[in-house]
């Protein structure tokens, strides 16, 4: 972009969409590492000089507000334009640093930490920057108002998501600010050169990484799966069958996930089969207060089938004797022993949410299957991996945890041939001796 004396700032297309805008209100969603910050500064400044109107930029603290001011000052420079950089100045009454860059025609660019207090007494047009992340949101909103209104003020709220609870989240669906939103994945398609997979594996939570760069507004302590999504991947045709002898003759690229239980839990069998890259389930079989025996019997039929490529099996508490069992008469290339630690259940279920979320997977409309489905929460602690809990009426979540299973059995790739089969005894046609 070319801005007087020939200056040159190189932006992505959607940076200068933002910097060219006229909007008064504007509502940005933007990913981490996608110049959001260094966008607004340029935009801020360059409004104020055409305005000739005072820029208020709040930040979430006195840190990212010197941060965001040394962005406009770089701006100054590389523009030549001339301007007188304050800092270290206190408000009146409070211990909050106010930095201000003095501008030709008497602009001036006001950089504060975010705070009510702050946020009130000055006029001129205001950026809300990283506005999901400022404390007391809802009291700086209100003091914001005022100082934008008087003299047609312009308001820029920029933010990357923090959950669905605050006043960003809620000004999404406000149909008088241009809304504009940046992922990662859309900023490297303008050209921002990034490394999303460097990025997603560094951070280790593919949760957290779809709020960051995905901007994707996490609701906390809500389903991990919401209604909607769920719905999306509904079959209202009765394609599952309950039993392995149900299953379509012949069928290949099968691929199981057994969740095992006894009194308190269900045991459940899934099945699905790959059609091209979607996962479609065949069979879902929920037991109760199932004696092993015909649990074992069950499981060896599965295991049995032609087509089936790989089975994983919960092979924790109770499980672990039918997991061993398996693995020993089909082999360790069919069959998997899963232990439940939340690191796997992590990574179980943030698979299971991809396919649903890429619409790769289909499910039966089964009342039962969504009740327990919708009934997966997920907490994040301070340290360590987040944990996953069921809730409402859905039980344990075990045929949530059975898909899961599956869906890592299928994504691990086939196991090659069956290292043993077991079938039915022999059968004579007639009586007699031979």
């Amino acid at each position: 972009m070319e801005v007087g004396c020939g200056a040159i700032i190189p932006l992505t297309s959607y940076q200068r969409a933002d910097v060219e805008s006229p909007a008064r209100f504007q509502w940005d969603c933007w990913a981490r590492q996608t110049g959001k910050s260094f966008t607004k500064a340029l935009r801020r400044l360059l409004r104020g000089l055409a305005r000739r109107r005072t820029q208020i930029l709040l930040s979430a603290g006195e840190r990212q507000s010197l941060e965001l001011m040394l962005k406009v000052r770089r701006h100054c420079e590389a523009l030549r334009i001339a301007s007188r950089f304050h800092r270290n100045l206190f408000l009146e009454g409070t211990r909050f640093r106010r930095l201000t860059i003095e501008l030709p025609g008497g602009v001036r660019i006001i950089g504060l930490p975010a705070n009510p207090l702050t946020a009130r007494g000055f006029t001129g047009d205001v950026l809300l920057d990283e506005f999901a992340m400022h404390r007391d949101d809802r009291a700086i909103w209100a003091a914001v108002f005022p100082a934008v209104l008087r003299g047609d003020g312009e308001l820029d709220v920029a933010s990357t998501p923090k959950g669905a609870g605050n006043v960003f989240a809620a000004l999404r669906d406000n149909p008088l600010f241009r809304r504009t939103v940046v992922t990662l994945e859309d900023a490297m398609a303008a050209g921002l050169p990034a490394d999303a997979q460097a990025l997603r594996a560094a951070m280790a939570d593919e949760e957290l990484f779809r709020q960051e760069f995905g901007c994707d507004f996490l609701e906390p302590g809500g389903a991990f799966l919401t209604a909607g999504r769920i719905a999306a991947v509904e079959d209202p045709a009765p394609v599952a069958a309950d039993e392995p002898d149900g299953l379509v003759r012949g069928a290949d690229e099968l691929y199981c996930g057994v969740d095992i239980g006894r009194v308190r839990d269900l045991t459940v069998f899934w099945v699905l089969q790959r059609c091209e890259d979607v996962l479609v389930t065949r069979m879902v079989r929920c037991s109760a207060d199932e004696p092993f025996r015909r649990q074992r019997e069950v499981l060896r039929a599965v295991l049995s089938l032609r087509g089936l490529r790989r089975c994983c099996i919960d092979a924790g508490g109770m499980g672990m004797p039918l997991a061993e069992e398996a693995e020993e008469a089909f082999g360790s290339a069919r069959v998997e022993r899963v232990i439940f630690t939340p690191a796997v259940k992590d990574e179980l279920a943030t698979r299971l949410r991809l396919r649903v979320e890429e619409g790769t997977i289909r499910i039966p409309a089964d009342a039962a299957i969504r009740a327990d489905w919708l009934s997966i929460r997920r907490s994040v602690s301070p340290c360590g991996p987040p944990r996953y809990t069921a809730g409402g009426d859905g039980g344990n979540g075990d045929r949530f945890w059975a898909a899961c299973l599956a869906v890592r059995a299928a994504e691990q790739g086939g196991g090659g041939p069956a290292e043993m089969l077991c079938g039915r005894g022999l059968r004579f046609s007639r009586a007699g001796i031979w």
